[in-house]
């Protein structure tokens, strides 16, 4: 009997039909098995394509169970996903072989430790280099392992509710939610950096309710979309009569949030006028409403976000050193989809299923899913407009899609759609934290590739033609360039 997770590299290779046959198509491949126990860390039917396929491959009765971890590096909760399992398979008399390769370096550790101290099992690992091979760990790296992982477990923040909303698989949004929660705990300000569409309000919202003002309000201003004229007095408030147009007195937004937060998003496109006057108020914690002489005590935590590199508008002289350095106690920069691949899968789970929830209000909606053609093309798009591109790209196909399977073309008409509209853009991008011009000429690539291939029902050598290519050929090398697959 085999036990094992599903990791992405067998989904890969499922979808793939190359000859790489993933970690445990390798295994079912040189040995006969009468069950394959495979465990999922994934929404609804994740595992279908990669099932479907090894199914073809091994006649053993396929026993797939879930045991969705909102932290797959949290080795308590992986241990109580798989101890009752394997303790259950053990008391049936099987010989387990137990395969280390597949989910997070914690998944492994926690195998070696059960297998060793628990349970007998076989362990091996696969490898595109070696192969099958048995897993033969020396006893002094299981004590050091064990060590290393208590003194892990000690070192962790306490689990909260409170960012169980920002769904990931990858280590890096590990670590980021892992100093997002201890800055929680603190009375710091916080500024919060990463490109658009990468979650900096939903971070905010986690770290108000992780922390001791989660009882407070949490009020959110875009400073973006603040007139110059008026930014004082939608932060500090307006009596009545203050300025043409002020009819009514106003409290502003630092006195609304009084007792919580203040979230300021995109503070970067504050005015250097107005940023004198946030750096009084952050300094002192008093404001003076427009028109009053009257100043006011507020308790008001500040967190705020930015998709500019602040230092850079701080030597181009667009922002003020000194406020920066006030909002920046603690400091996180989320990563881009692009860096949290691992993550992908997930988000588009998510996204189907956030699509799925809001068609019941629609008449005649029919609950879609993707296909794994079309699943693939979501999987291995760039997503310059990172989760906010991926929630509205799935959304968009499954408004799109006529059948309850999703297929590939609407997928990559929701996809291009987004990309027309951001290539308005393309030669304006800020020099961002991960900046990459040749990512953003693969975006204009597979943006136009997919637009002929779609336009010609995927005949190549009209494609060619509309993309100015002498022959078909020079197109496929394009495609396998840019990862651009037939549907």
């Amino acid at each position: 009997m085999l036990v094992s997770w599903i990791g992405d590299n067998d989904m890969k290779a499922a979808l793939a039909g190359t000859e790489n046959l993933g970690p445990i198509g390798a295994v079912v491949g040189q040995r006969r098995f009468d069950r394959l126990v495979l465990l999922s860390n994934r929404q609804d039917a994740w595992h279908t394509p990669f099932t479907d396929w090894l199914g073809t491959r091994t006649d053993a009765t396929l026993d797939v169970r879930y045991r969705l971890l909102k932290d797959p590096t949290d080795h308590a909760a992986i241990y109580s996903c798989v101890e009752p399992i394997l303790a259950e398979l053990a008391a049936g008399g099987a010989k387990l072989t137990v395969h280390l390769s597949p989910g997070t370096p914690a998944m492994h550790a926690v195998w070696l430790l059960l297998c060793k101290t628990r349970f007998t099992a076989d362990l091996v690992q696969t490898s595109v280099e070696q192969g099958l091979k048995p897993a033969n760990v020396p006893f002094d790296i299981y004590a050091e392992l064990s060590e290393r992982l208590g003194r892990e477990a000690l070192a962790r923040p306490p689990e909260t509710a409170a960012f169980a909303t920002i769904r990931h698989h990858s280590s890096v949004m590990t670590e980021v939610i892992d100093v997002a929660a201890r800055v929680a705990l603190w009375p710091v300000d916080v500024l919060i950096g990463g490109e658009s569409g990468t979650g900096k309000e939903l971070f905010a919202r986690a770290i108000h309710t992780a922390s001791p003002r989660a009882a407070g309000p949490f009020v959110p201003l875009n400073c973006g979309a603040i007139p110059e004229t008026l930014v004082e007095a939608e932060l500090f408030g307006v009596v009545k009569g203050a300025f043409t147009g002020a009819t009514t007195t106003r409290r502003g937004r630092f006195a609304e949030a009084d007792g919580g937060t203040l979230f300021l998003d995109e503070l970067g496109e504050l005015p250097l006028s107005a940023q004198v006057k946030l750096l009084r108020a952050v300094e002192s914690r008093e404001i003076s409403p427009v028109g009053s002489s009257t100043i006011q005590k507020v308790d008001v935590r500040i967190i705020a976000a930015t998709h500019r590199n602040l230092l850079q508008e701080i030597e181009a002289g667009k922002f003020r050193e000194d406020l920066y350095y006030r909002l920046s106690n603690a400091v996180l920069s989320l990563p881009p989809l692009r860096e949290r691949r691992e993550d992908v899968s997930l988000l588009i789970d998510h996204a189907l299923q956030s699509a799925n929830e809001l068609g019941r209000t629609i008449p005649g909606y029919e609950q879609k899913k993707l296909s794994p053609s079309a699943r693939k093309l979501l999987q291995e798009h760039h997503w310059p407009g990172n989760v906010r591109e991926l929630m509205g790209t799935v959304r968009r196909a499954a408004i799109w899609s006529k059948s309850t399977t999703i297929g590939v073309d609407d997928t990559r008409a929701a996809v291009a759609d987004r990309a027309g509209r951001s290539q308005q853009s393309v030669l304006n991008r800020p020099f961002t934290r991960g900046f990459q011009l040749r990512e953003i000429l693969g975006d204009v690539a597979r943006h136009y590739i997919g637009r002929a291939l779609a336009q010609t029902g995927g005949v190549k050598k009209d494609a060619a033609e509309l993309l100015g290519f002498s022959n078909y050929q020079t197109l496929s090398n394009w495609m396998d360039k840019y990862g651009v697959h037939e549907s």
